[in-house]
C-alpha cells in the first residue's frame, strides 16, 4: 500500500499527537497566560499616541481683535509649517491666545514636540513685540488623573483643608509610578497688603513704591568670601522676609525725617487667598449621610505612562489610609470620588468571570448533545486560547482596557469554532473504529482542516480594515484590531496542536460499526428534517420561504434607516459617573454661579442612583478622557461651575448610567431655562471623545465684521436647538457684558511726569493686586506670596480708585483721576 503523503499542517498534527509537546504547551500557556493577566497593565482607556500641545501666549492688553491679528494668526500659519501637524486652531481673548497643535495619529510625542519647540524658538526674532512670554502644555492621555481623592469636613474650612492637602499631596508623590498631582479648590496661604489710600497720601507714598520697598528689601544673596586665621569666610548680604511681623514692620518710606512702616499705611493680613472658587461635597439618597454640601477639597493623582493603573490605585488608597491621624486630622474625611484602577481591574474581573461562564456553557451545551469528555476538551480550549493572545498582547506593548475587554469577549462566541469541529469529527472516526486510534485522529482532522482555515482567515480578514481607521479612532481601535484575529490565531494553533492530543487521550473508541455515527439516526436531525422538508419539498412554499426572508432583511434595514433602532459604533458604557457643566453668562458673579449649582446639588439629592457629587465653582473639576480632548481644564471664572456626579455601582443597579442621563436631561434643562443658565450632562463617551457629536463652524467673507459672524452663528445654534434627538446645544461666543476703560490724558499726564504705563500697573496693582515676593518659610509646601491690593470695597467703587495717587517726575503726587476718566 502505497504511503500517504502529508503536508506541513498534516506533519504537524501527527509530530504533535506521538509527542508530549501538547502537555508541555498546555502548561506553559497556561502559566504564561496567568502571569500576563496579572503583570499586564490594567488602565480606563487604551493609550491613544495623539501628539497634542497647547501653546499659550501672553499679549497684556492687546483686545480680542488684536490678539487674533498679531498673535494667533500669525502663530498659526507658522505652526502649520510643521511636518507631521493635522490641526492647528486656536482661541483669542483680551491679552491672551491659546494655540493647539495636534499632529497626525501615531507621530513620535518625542519628535513631535521637539519639532513644536524648534520651530518657535527659530522664529522668536519674528515675535510681535509686546509679547509677555510663552507656554507650551504637552497633553496626553496620562495627564487624566486615575485617582481622585476629596477631603471634607464639617469643622475644617477650604483653606484649612488646602493646607492639610499639600501636605496629603507630598507624601502621594512618593508612591512609585505616580505622576502630576493637583489640587483642585481650596485656598492657599498668602500675606495679603491691603493699601490705605488715605494714610498712603498722608505719608507722600504711592502704591507703586509700596511695591517697589517690598521688592528691594526681600533679598539675599552670596557676596564672596575672604581668608583671615588661616580660614575661610563666606559673606552674605541681607535676609529674606521670614514671617508676617517681618513683613508689618518693614519701612517704606521716610517722612518728615522719621521712618514709615508698612503697618502704617495697610493692613497686613496673613490668612487664606481671597476667594474664587467654591468647593463642596456632599451625598445623594444612595450615600452614607444626608449632610448638605460640605467644604471640600480635591487631590487629583494621575500616573505614569504603562504604569499600571490597579497598583497605583490601591497604593495611593493605602498611602491615604496611613496618613489618618497623622497628616490628615480625625476632623477631616477622606472619600475616593474617582477610582479608574478599581474600575479597570472590575472589567477585567468581569473578563475571567464571563471566561469561567463560558468554559461551562460550552462543556455543558457539548456534553448535553455528545458527552462530558468533547465538552472538556473544547472547554479547556477557551482558557488556552486567551493565555496565548494575553501573552502576545503583553509583550506587543498593549494594555488590558476596555477596548482590549471588548475584543476579547466578542472573541469568546468565535474561538470555539475551531476546538467543536475538530473535537466532533474526531469523536466520529473514533466510533466508527476503522483506523488505528492516532490516524483516525489525524485524518479527522485533516478532513476538516480546509474550512477550519478558511473560517479562521474570513474572520481574521473581515478585522484587517480596522488597522487602517484614520484619525483618533485608529489607535482607540487599535486593541480590537490586534486581539480578535490575535485569538482566532491561537485558536487554530489549540485546534490543530492541542485537540487532537486531548482526543487521543480522551475519547472512547466506538463498536466498529459506521452507523453508530449516523447524524441522520438523531433526534435533532429528524426534528430539523420535519421542520424543513416541507419547506423543500415544494416550489411554492420554497418561494414563499424566500420572500418571507427577504422581507424580514428589508424590515431590518428599515429599522436602522427610520431611526427606529439607532446605529452606533460602539455601545454605550455603563458608567459609575456623570459630569454637569454648567456656564452662566460671562460677567455672572461668583455667587450668582453657585446659587445656580445649589439648585442643582438639590436635584441631584432626589436621584435615587446619586451615592455622592463634588462641586468645584469657578474652576475646573479634576478633568477625565473627554475634558482632555474638549480642554475642560482650561475652564477658569466666576460663570463656570462642574458637578461630579458619582453613582451607585453598575451591579447595585437597575439602570446603566445612559438611562439615568436621559431621565435627568429634561429636569436639568429645565432647571437651566428657569436659571438663565446652560446646563449640559455629559456622558464618558463609548470611543474616543470629541469636541461634541456635532459641530457647526462658521465662516464668513474675508473682512467681515466679527458682530455678524456672532449673529450668524447664533442663528445657526437655534435652527440645531429645533433639530429632534440634539440637546445641550452651546457655542463659543462670549455673552455681552460691561466694560470700563480708563482713557488716559497724555498731556497732562506728560506735563507730570507720568506714562500711561504708571497708571495702569497702579490700577493693576489696587485691583487684580500685584504679588511682591515671598515670605521665606522652609517648612511650607509650596510658595507663600505678598499681595499688595485695595481692599474689596475700595476697589469696588471708581470714584475711590480715581483717589489713587501716582508719584510724578518732581516727587509730587498726582491722583489718577485728574489724569484721565473712566
Amino acid at each position: 500500500m502505497e504511503e500517504r503523503k502529508h503536508g506541513f499542517i498534516s506533519s504537524m498534527i501527527q509530530s504533535f499527537l506521538r509527542g508530549n509537546l501538547a502537555i508541555l504547551l498546555i502548561f506553559i500557556s497556561l502559566a504564561a497566560g496567568v502571569a500576563a493577566l496579572m503583570i499586564t497593565p490594567r488602565e480606563e482607556e487604551p493609550q491613544i499616541v495623539v501628539p497634542l500641545a497647547d501653546v499659550m501666549v501672553m499679549y497684556p492688553g492687546g483686545s480680542a481683535e488684536e490678539v487674533e491679528q498679531l498673535v494667533a494668526s500669525r502663530l498659526e500659519k507658522l505652526l502649520y509649517q510643521i511636518d507631521g501637524v493635522e490641526y492647528v486652531y486656536s482661541m483669542s481673548r483680551p491679552g491672551m491666545a491659546v494655540v493647539t497643535v495636534r499632529f497626525y495619529v501615531g507621530q513620535s510625542r518625542e519628535e513631535s514636540l521637539i519639532k513644536l519647540y524648534n520651530k518657535i524658538f527659530q522664529n522668536i526674532d519674528k515675535t510681535t513685540p509686546g509679547i509677555a512670554g510663552w507656554v507650551v502644555k504637552p497633553i496626553e492621555i496620562d495627564d487624566v488623573p486615575i485617582v481622585n481623592a476629596t477631603l471634607y469636613s464639617d469643622t475644617y474650612d477650604t483653606h484649612q483643608l488646602y493646607r492639610v492637602a499639600e501636605e496629603v499631596a507630598g507624601k502621594l508623590q512618593q508612591v512609585p509610578d505616580s505622576a502630576r498631582i493637583t489640587i483642585h479648590g481650596g485656598q492657599k496661604r498668602a500675606v495679603h497688603v491691603y493699601l490705605d489710600t488715605e494714610q498712603l497720601a498722608a505719608y507722600g507714598l504711592s502704591p507703586m513704591e509700596i511695591m517697589g520697598a517690598l521688592k528691594v528689601s526681600n533679598a539675599q544673596m552670596e557676596s564672596g568670601s575672604f581668608e583671615q586665621a588661616n580660614a575661610e569666610f563666606r559673606v552674605e548680604v541681607g535676609a529674606f522676609l521670614r514671617d508676617v511681623d517681618e513683613v508689618r514692620n518693614l519701612m517704606v518710606g521716610v517722612y518728615q525725617g522719621r521712618p514709615v512702616y508698612l503697618r502704617d499705611v495697610a493692613e497686613v493680613v496673613d490668612g487664606p487667598d481671597e476667594l474664587s472658587t467654591y468647593t463642596r461635597f456632599g451625598f445623594g439618597p444612595a450615600g452614607e449621610s444626608d449632610t448638605t454640601g460640605l467644604p471640600a477639597v480635591t487631590l487629583a493623582v494621575a500616573k505614569k505612562k504603562g504604569s499600571n493603573a490597579v497598583w497605583v490605585a490601591q497604593e495611593i488608597e493605602r498611602r491615604l489610609a496611613e496618613l489618618r491621624g497623622t497628616v490628615i486630622p480625625d476632623e477631616v474625611r477622606v472619600r475616593i470620588t474617582r477610582d479608574y484602577g478599581a474600575t479597570a481591574n472590575d472589567k477585567v474581573n468581569d473578563l475571567v468571570t464571563n471566561l469561567g461562564m463560558g468554559v461551562l456553557t460550552v462543556v455543558g451545551l457539548i456534553a448535553l448533545a455528545m458527552s462530558w469528555r468533547e465538552g472538556a476538551i473544547v472547554g479547556l480550549a477557551i482558557p488556552i486560547t486567551y493565555s496565548l493572545t494575553l501573552l502576545f498582547n503583553y509583550l506587543l506593548g498593549y494594555t488590558i482596557n476596555r477596548v482590549t475587554l471588548f475584543a476579547l469577549i466578542l472573541a469568546l462566541g468565535l474561538l470555539v469554532d475551531n476546538p467543536i469541529v475538530g473535537v466532533e469529527n474526531i469523536s466520529r472516526y473514533l466510533s466508527m473504529k476503522k483506523y488505528p486510534r492516532l490516524q483516525a485522529v489525524a485524518l479527522a482532522m485533516e478532513e476538516v482542516m480546509p474550512p477550519i482555515l478558511l473560517a479562521t482567515l474570513s474572520i481574521i480578514v473581515s478585522f484587517i480594515p480596522m488597522f487602517f481607521i484614520s484619525g483618533m479612532m485608529g489607535p482607540y481601535m487599535a486593541p480590537m484590531a490586534l486581539n480578535v484575529p490575535l485569538t482566532m490565531l491561537s485558536s487554530l494553533l489549540v485546534a490543530l496542536a492541542i485537540t487532537p492530543w486531548l482526543s487521543s487521550k480522551l475519547l472512547k473508541e466506538g463498536s466498529g460499526d459506521e452507523k453508530a455515527y449516523d447524524v441522520t439516526a438523531t433526534r435533532t436531525y429528524s426534528v430539523y428534517r420535519r421542520m424543513v422538508e416541507p419547506l423543500l419539498a415544494s416550489k411554492k412554499r420554497a418561494r414563499t420561504l424566500l420572500l418571507v426572508m427577504a422581507g424580514l432583511f428589508v424590515f431590518s434595514v428599515a429599522l436602522a434607516l427610520t431611526g427606529l433602532v439607532p446605529l452606533k459604533m460602539l455601545p454605550f458604557d455603563n458608567k459609575n459617573e456623570l459630569q454637569v457643566v454648567i456656564d452662566l453668562p460671562e460677567g455672572a458673579t461668583l455667587e450668582s454661579t453657585d446659587a445656580v449649582t445649589r439648585e442643582v446639588e438639590q436635584l441631584f439629592r432626589t436621584v435615587p442612583e446619586v451615592v455622592d457629587f463634588t462641586t468645584i465653582v469657578g474652576s475646573a473639576s479634576p478633568m477625565d478622557f473627554n475634558g482632555l480632548v474638549r480642554h475642560y481644564y482650561l475652564r477658569q471664572g466666576a460663570h463656570v461651575a462642574d458637578v461630579r456626579v458619582n453613582l451607585v455601582h453598575r451591579r447595585k443597579r437597575e439602570a446603566d448610567s445612559h438611562a439615568i442621563a436621559l431621565r435627568l436631561r429634561n429636569d436639568l434643562a429645565a432647571l437651566g431655562r428657569r436659571l438663565g443658565a446652560n446646563l449640559k450632562l455629559v456622558e464618558a463617551p463609548p470611543g474616543p471623545p470629541v469636541l461634541s457629536t456635532i459641530v457647526a463652524e462658521v465662516y464668513g467673507r474675508p473682512g467681515m465684521d466679527y458682530g455678524e459672524l456672532i449673529s450668524a452663528a447664533k442663528t445657526v445654534r437655534a435652527r440645531l436647538a429645533e433639530e429632534p434627538g440634539v440637546v445641550d446645544v452651546d457655542d463659543m461666543v462670549e455673552a455681552d457684558r460691561t466694560r470700563w476703560v480708563f482713557e488716559a490724558d497724555r498731556e497732562k499726564a506728560g506735563l507730570n511726569g507720568i506714562s500711561t504705563e504708571a497708571i495702569a500697573q497702579t490700577l493693576r496693582l489696587a485691583m487684580d493686586g500685584v504679588p511682591a515676593g515671598v515670605i521665606h518659610e522652609p517648612t511650607e509646601q509650596n510658595e507663600w506670596p505678598i499681595v499688595l491690593r485695595l481692599p474689596r470695597a475700595a476697589r469696588s467703587d471708581l470714584a475711590r480708585l480715581q483717589s489713587l495717587a501716582v508719584k510724578g517726575g518732581r516727587g509730587q503726587l498726582v491722583q489718577i483721576g485728574e489724569l484721565g476718566r473712566f
